[in-house]
């Protein structure tokens, strides 16, 4: 007996798309813990293609206040900064959880606040007045207060890095009170106080490695700095503002971890720790930088995603080596390694309309926006897959499909470079089932996965006229997919899955949720896991997942 649900009319069994998506076309509106859920995996609370940071925030507010669970607020706190490996949304919701719940708040800002630059990002968010209060209730002060005794000083220094807020701003706000006469005299250094003020404290009570950065801060010649350097444990942007010349900032380089080098190449090649006094290229060096920005044993630990190392390569410089250059492909494909493989091929729809050229993080203002894009971030995405996956179909897709040109010997980096090429027009998010129902009805797929920003208000060539109501193009189509599909396989073998991966925070979709369709939002590597498990039909959706974390 054939699936009725599946097999039943079109028009009987669709939703109606009643919602407007932000480019005017129908759309299905998420249930609000789901569309915040988007937001906090997705939104930078800065300008996108279709709004401004001003409306997301609002937009994030408007939900909160709509979510009355609050322990679903701190699960995805949590889940935004340790899996979506959010910043700015994680501090905002945070924020929100500590006018609500003051128990959950403790519970999980260590969580949270994982380093200063959250710390200062949290403190930044409560001045500002936006989330119901404009200064740190005494709930609050205690958090910050056990944060700031409980840091390791080598944490602490890290934190003084930045300004507006500085850690010192917070400091003198907090006013936290000092465990022992070493937390008393680093509290007075941070602070800028004389140290006749840090009383009982004196200078000696200074941690080890505070005296240490002091002595390379005052020294007065880049060697003296690069002896001091071999031995000081401390992050390297505390050491570059004081660095005297190119032979301190080889001896930083030397200090730098993989992904502190990855993400401060420019930075190197300008201070001339590439090279010798002469000008002439220091091969040593190159090669030492090469090695470990592509050290395949260090990717596959750290869990690095191709996005980091596409980043780097979009960033680079045109001077850069082109040893160092060639080693963030190698990255990429080590990357690779940890995209999970899927329970079978799938069509991949990559969006290359015009609005996915928009900043994947949003518009921040001049020397703040990314040069990553949003097509950039879909086609790594989706060359990324097409690796781990070798028989799975990329359809690059505006409002006409595109016939991808796939090379098997392209990098990772090069193929999502090519793919990110196409297009440029408006969006029909239905025109890659459309294509593969009538090109490739005869090829088995587990599935779909689309990469869109979901703005899609084209109809069959045509915009969608402001009286419609009735399902997207995306579900009529899909619709077909699935009758090939089971027609194709035969019904006892499981339906094929569509996954719609949501690149920017709007709150709208294409497809509405349903036992065959998953819509996820962001671009972290837990995207990968959760998209795998729902084509082996693991029922752990994206909402479920954030309402396992454990508090």
């Amino acid at each position: 007996m054939a699936n009725k649900f599946l097999f039943g009319s079109v028009k009987s069994k669709q939703s109606q798309a009643i919602a407007r998506n932000e480019a005017g076309g129908p759309a299905y509106a998420l249930a609000p813990k789901h569309a915040l859920a988007q937001l906090a995996t997705t939104g930078c609370l800065a300008g996108t293609f279709y709004a401004s940071g001003e409306d997301q925030l609002d937009h994030v507010l408007k939900l909160a206040d709509e979510v009355k669970d609050d322990k679903f607020l701190a699960k995805l706190a949590i889940y935004s900064r340790e899996r979506g490996l959010m910043k700015d949304m994680p501090a905002a919701l945070l924020v929100m959880l500590s006018v609500r719940d003051t128990d959950l708040t403790h519970q999980v800002f260590d969580r949270v606040v994982d380093n200063g630059r959250m710390l200062r990002t949290v403190f930044q968010m409560v001045r500002s007045g936006r989330f119901g209060r404009n200064g740190l209730s005494s709930s609050l002060k205690r958090a910050f207060q056990r944060w700031l005794n409980n840091a390791s000083p080598r944490a602490m220094l890290s934190a003084s890095i930045g300004n507006d807020p500085s850690l010192r701003d917070i400091l003198r706000m907090a006013r936290p009170k000092p465990v022992n006469n070493e937390r008393r005299a680093l509290f007075g250094w941070l602070t800028d106080k004389h140290v006749t003020q840090w009383q009982p404290a004196t200078f000696s009570d200074l941690p080890e490695v505070v005296r240490q950065l002091i002595t390379y801060r005052e020294a007065e010649k880049g060697s003296v700095q690069a002896r001091i350097v071999n031995e000081l444990p401390v992050r390297w942007d505390l050491l570059a503002d004081k660095a005297k010349d190119a032979n301190a900032w080889k001896a930083i380089a030397k200090q730098m971890g993989p992904q502190a080098l990855r993400m401060n190449l420019n930075t190197l090649l300008r201070q001339g720790a590439l090279s010798f006094e002469s000008g002439k290229r220091d091969e040593a060096m190159v090669s030492l930088i090469a090695k470990r920005l592509s050290d395949k044993r260090e990717i596959l630990r750290s869990k690095q995603f191709p996005y980091q190392y596409l980043a780097a390569y979009k960033h680079a410089d045109d001077q850069l080596p082109q040893a160092i250059k060639s080693a963030l492909h190698q990255a990429a494909e080590h990357a690779c390694g940890n995209v999970p493989q899927l329970a079978g091929p799938v069509v991949i729809g990559l969006d290359v309309s015009g609005s996915m050229h928009s900043p994947v993080t949003g518009y921040r203002g001049r020397g703040g926006t990314t040069a990553m894009r949003c097509i950039d971030v879909a086609a790594l995405f989706a060359a990324a897959i097409l690796r781990r996956n070798p028989d799975s179909v990329v359809i690059p897709f505006d409002t006409i499909a595109y016939d991808a040109k796939i090379d098997p010997s392209d990098s990772i980096l090069s193929l999502s470079d090519r793919l990110a090429r196409y297009g440029g027009g408006a969006t029909e998010c239905s025109v890659p089932l459309r294509a593969a129902n009538e090109r490739m009805r005869n090829r088995p797929f587990a599935g779909v996965v689309l990469l869109s920003d979901n703005q899609s208000w084209i109809n069959n060539g045509q915009p969608y006229g402001y009286g419609y109501h009735g399902a997207t193009g995306v579900m009529e189509t899909w619709q077909q997919f699935v009758k090939n599909q089971l027609k194709l396989r035969g019904v006892e073998i499981p339906s094929p899955k569509l996954i719609c991966i949501d690149l920017q925070p709007y709150g709208t979709a294409q497809a509405p949720e349903r036992i065959d369709i998953l819509n996820v939002g962001g671009f972290s590597d837990s995207v990968f896991q959760v998209v795998a498990a729902f084509l082996e039909g693991d029922a752990n959706r994206f909402v479920s997942q954030i309402e396992q974390v454990s508090l």
